[in-house]
């Protein structure tokens, strides 16, 4: 059992406290990584808050990238020395789910109690599956893609999360076509990258909605087409008016309650709602379903963009690679380990794409 730094939550709505833990050794099919970066989703912060309850106390953060270090029994196509990133999808690949091709909803709950846990023995939860605010994690080896050696694993942090989950949720779940126009309502991280996924599809007209005008023109540098402010009056007239018709897809990258009343309003006949942020446990939203119903219009929910990591990450990393995926221009700001707190209060302003922590600084 070795010793680490990491960052614990002990309250929900409290900072993080910067401790040192044990980590156990992988075991069968398990994977340890040392980490050299874990980009800050609003989903952690979420956790952290309270949003959605959970165990604590608790170790957060998913979006991470390092090197593999040590494997246990039964591991496959993974060395010591590999360059990864680690992703929150545990998958069984015998469930119902992972059998139809869609691992993001494993059915199958984790079989031990984690590898993490305090000076004297007590139990740390290893949220969603990573726990990677810390220098080093133990994973599934199902949760991990090899990416090329040199690439920087800042940006490659930014694969196992933010960028499948915008990118999936346009060419996995709402199966956009080429010519087909879209919605995107928030201009954040998720939806920078659900913007680049409408580009990369081949989407003839793409809306970016928010609250911001300088969000909105970061959003056109991503490929938006358009920008729509979300605090006129009825901003989906002015999205119709843009696209000259309703969108094909809407896809709704924030968690707020007014988003998921309005995205309906932004659809074409046919049109489909991709819910993709997620509200705090408890808020409701309100629709009209005679009007879905009448016109063949749906909502359908994206986990993670559905994406398959071992099919998804390898040809984003190609596109990257390529210079037609932005991920370096999607990192706001650098910060080490010991800042965590000062860069979730940054990143809770709104003004950040995405936050990364780097370790060995």
């Amino acid at each position: 059992m070795q010793t680490i730094k990491a960052a614990v939550c002990h309250e929900f709505g409290q900072p993080l406290r910067i401790e040192t833990i044990q980590l156990a050794a992988p075991k069968q099919g398990e994977v340890e990584v040392t980490l050299e970066a874990c980009a800050i989703c609003h989903s952690d912060i979420s956790y952290a808050d309270g949003a959605w309850g959970g165990t604590l106390p608790a170790v957060y953060g998913h979006e991470a990238a390092g090197h593999v270090t040590a494997i246990g029994d039964g591991v496959k196509n993974l060395s010591v020395g590999d360059t990864v990133v680690v992703t929150l999808i545990r998958a069984c690949g015998q469930c119902p789910s992972c059998s139809e091709g869609k691992p993001t909803a494993c059915g199958t709950p984790r079989e031990n109690n984690g590898p993490l846990s305090d000076l004297d023995g007590n139990a740390l939860e290893q949220a969603m599956n990573s726990g990677a605010f810390a220098e080093k994690v133990v994973v599934d080896q199902s949760q991990v893609v090899v990416v090329p050696s040199d690439m920087p694993l800042d940006a490659a942090s930014l694969l196992s999360c933010g960028v499948i989950t915008g990118v999936g949720a346009v060419v996995n779940s709402a199966g956009l076509r080429a010519g087909q126009d879209v919605v995107v309502i928030g201009a954040g991280g998720v939806g920078l990258n659900a913007i680049q996924g409408a580009k990369i599809a081949g989407a003839r007209r793409i809306v970016a909605v928010d609250m911001s005008e300088e969000k909105l023109e970061i959003a056109k540098s991503f490929g938006a087409t358009d920008g729509v402010l979300a605090t006129q009056d009825q901003p989906w007239k002015a999205s119709i008016k843009a696209i000259g018709r309703g969108a094909d897809a809407v896809i709704v990258t924030v968690g707020a309650i007014p988003a998921y009343n309005d995205a309906p309003r932004y659809l074409a006949t046919g049109g489909k709602v991709i819910m993709v942020g997620m509200p705090h446990s408890g808020a409701m939203a309100t629709y009209e379903p005679v009007v879905l119903a009448a016109i063949g219009q749906g909502m359908i929910g994206s986990k993670m963009g559905d994406a398959v990591i071992k099919r998804d990450i390898p040809w984003m990393v190609d596109l990257y690679q390529q210079g037609r995926l932005k991920l370096d221009e999607l990192i706001s700001g650098h910060w080490s380990l010991d800042q965590i707190n000062e860069a979730i209060a940054d990143t809770k302003t709104g003004a950040a794409k995405r936050n990364v922590i780097v370790f060995n600084r």
